[in-house]
């Protein structure tokens, strides 16, 4: 059998890339005469330079810039002809997020890497976002580019109180030419019961008593930048760095889409007899731009069943075949939790291993 497997990351454990390549060593133990593809895959979070690098190839520059709370971290520029790609969790992911102030956090470093890309030539530069830990609407970010204002951008929300003007013309000056692009699958706004504080304020540490006044402040912020640009689709992704990458004329794509377009998944899925993804925990928001939904919906338009295997499974049957999938299988029920987080890549090359007896041949 042609087998091509498709995971994204298994959050806190395992990479997209170490995650295939745990699946394929498993499935070769059962069915050492299958033929293999990897095609590790993103949506825009954690892992999205990682697997374009791994398909497109390309020249990854690492520079230093501001994290979430000023601290300096390294980051990556993967530079492909004249595009290049960053990874906004790189610089302010939630796994920077060590003390949990939102309130604080800044996405300047996102800003610093769009400008090494630009001043390493790049004339189209595409900003992954997913797994931020900030939700200052992208204003760091805007002033990290050379926008102005009357009041402080780069200290998080807690500094938009009084903020009255925001003067974007410096930072649209600075991207002349660029053709930006903001890899998303989130498409929420900036504000409101559905906005970015709402939704993945409490996952940040922003607590149920601050989300009104958080919301607000970013409020503030639209009011005094580009009110409209608040609304649309995609001004809520995170923690509003979407608004910030709209309000500068960004192109929105979602993630899954454009990192299986870069992986030629469609094509590669259509040589396959079986498509097998997964991920850390395979739930029902995996419906919400998820690279496991959209690799199932890859595999169906392929007519290919579609598999997954993921450290958690915690939805049924139906709600599963909702979601594309054939079957899921969970890490946890074979091995248990500890060994789970313990040995991730033995753990999940034993389930594919499993899991190839049922499906290969």
């Amino acid at each position: 059998m042609r087998i091509l497997v498709a995971p994204d990351k298994f959050a806190g454990t395992l990479t997209a890339v170490e995650a295939a390549e745990a699946i394929a060593a498993g499935w070769r133990r059962r069915a050492p005469d299958d033929e293999l593809d990897l095609a590790p895959m993103a949506d825009g979070g954690p892992g999205f330079v990682d697997v374009l690098h791994a398909a497109l190839g390309g020249e990854l520059h690492v520079v230093t810039v501001e994290a979430v709370h000023g601290e300096e971290v390294p980051a990556t520029v993967l530079r492909v002809g004249d595009t290049a790609y960053v990874e906004s969790a790189q610089s302010c992911g939630l796994h920077l997020m060590t003390d949990g102030h939102a309130e604080f956090a800044t996405t300047s470093g996102v800003g610093e890497l769009v400008l090494a890309a630009v001043d390493g030539g790049a004339t189209r530069v595409v900003v992954g976002l997913g797994g931020s830990g900030t939700n200052d609407g992208g204003a760091g970010f805007l002033a990290a580019l050379g926008a102005t204002s009357d009041g402080i951008l780069d200290c998080g929300p807690v500094c938009f109180d009084r903020l009255s003007t925001v003067d974007l013309g410096p930072a649209r000056e600075r991207l002349a030419g660029v053709e930006l692009v903001m890899a998303s699958d989130v498409d929420i706004p900036l504000t409101g019961l559905f906005g970015a504080t709402k939704t993945f304020g409490p996952q940040k540490g922003i607590t149920e008593d601050r989300i009104a006044e958080v919301d607000g402040w970013l409020e503030q912020l639209a009011r005094a930048t580009d009110w409209r640009t608040a609304l649309e689709k995609g001004a809520g992704a995170a923690g509003g760095l979407g608004y910030a990458l709209l309000c500068l004329g960004a192109r929105r794509e979602p993630g899954i889409e454009l990192v299986a377009g870069a992986v030629r998944l469609a094509e590669r899925a259509r040589t396959a007899d079986l498509v097998v993804t997964g991920e850390g925990a395979f739930d029902f928001s995996s419906r919400s731009g998820k690279v496991p939904y959209g690799v199932a919906a890859i595999a169906a338009e392929a007519l290919r069943p579609c598999i997954a295997l993921a450290g958690q499974v915690l939805v049924g049957s139906r709600e599963m075949r909702a979601l594309g999938v054939e079957s899921a299988y969970s890490l946890v029920d074979l091995v248990g939790e500890e060994r789970a987080f313990a040995d991730p890549s033995g753990s999940l090359s034993d389930l594919a291993a499993r899991v190839a007896r049922t499906w290969s041949g």
